[in-house]
């Protein structure tokens, strides 16, 4: 019959050999999973890549993406499909214009709001407000400019609502229509560009026009200076979210292409603040005719109006 020394693992002698003569030694379960330290993997990774992935939003973000596309497996035609582009709760769309607001240098947009869950509802909504804010107030800017003037009498301009909505949601769709063909057309050229969704890029564009909100409210302010002031700070705000997003998406490419990029991406952004600014608030004055008062004697007098 076996003795009970018969039955002891011989693995277990040996183990508890070497711990004898080497207390510090490591030993690992096999019932455990193996996990390498965050920072150790950190060190195997190249110079330079952790930096690249964070904002090009590679690695983690890749899966998240690949994650929300099998959620959006719905076909196109029916109302879930579309019903999860605005999955969106209260605190993320507040997160995002936050991060719109106050962009954080060398981060990118894409990877720290949009790339986990991108929206239509918050772009949609910006876009909405922004165009009644920009129509309101430049019809409360007329109003205050000639107020006092005994000519003047106001009308509403409710076709500057019809016109504002036509030139933001156009803005808002086509330029990044045309900023994600190009990148698909540059990605099939150079291998290290990033692309990004046509999602995204409209979501990184609706949430760039929220800082124009509270700056058309403050052009009714009768003061060009002031104004133009307002326009400046706001293209730094909203003009650096999209330098910051899209310029790591195309800095690999050559360096004419990249930079022309970026300037265009600029110059559209600045012509749409400067555009609303002159046609809805700094709109020239159009003389009003002066009526003709028959006198009592047979003589016409003409009033003057300014």
């Amino acid at each position: 019959m076996a003795t009970a020394d018969d039955l002891k693992f011989q693995e277990f002698d040996d183990a508890a050999n070497l711990l004898a003569a080497n207390p510090d030694a490591t030993t690992i379960s096999i019932d455990e999973p193996v996990e390498i330290p965050k920072n150790q993997h950190s060190r195997l990774q190249e110079p330079g890549r952790e930096e690249d992935d964070e904002l090009l939003g590679t690695d983690d973000s890749d899966k998240t993406e690949l994650l929300a596309g099998q959620k959006k497996s719905a076909p196109f035609w029916t109302f879930e499909y579309y019903q999860t582009f605005f999955d969106v709760d209260t605190y993320q769309v507040l997160d995002r214009i936050k991060g719109s607001v106050f962009p954080v240098p060398g981060k990118n947009f894409v990877r720290l709001y949009i790339r986990s869950n991108p929206d239509l509802y918050g772009p949609f909504w910006i876009c909405a407000t922004l165009v009644f804010t920009i129509a309101v107030s430049g019809n409360l800017s007329n109003f205050f400019i000639h107020l006092g003037k005994p000519t003047y009498h106001y009308v509403p301009e409710f076709r500057k609502v019809s016109i504002a909505a036509t030139t933001i949601y156009a803005y808002a769709w086509l330029v990044p229509l045309a900023l994600w063909g190009f990148l698909m057309w540059r990605n099939s050229k150079v291998m290290n560009i990033v692309s990004y969704s046509f999602l995204e890029i409209v979501c990184v564009y609706g949430y760039s026009l929220f800082i124009y909100i509270p700056t058309a409210m403050l052009w009714i302010i009768p003061q060009k200076v002031v104004r133009w002031v307002l326009v400046v700070f706001s293209l730094c705000l909203s003009g650096s979210v999209l330098v910051m997003t899209f310029w790591p998406a195309v800095r690999d490419d050559n360096r004419r292409i990249a930079v022309a990029t970026v300037a265009a991406i600029l110059l559209l952004h600045a012509l749409l603040a400067v555009g609303c600014l002159a046609y809805f608030f700094d709109a020239p004055e159009l003389d009003i005719p002066a009526p003709i008062i028959p006198a009592h004697n047979g003589t016409t007098v003409v009033t003057k109006s300014h």
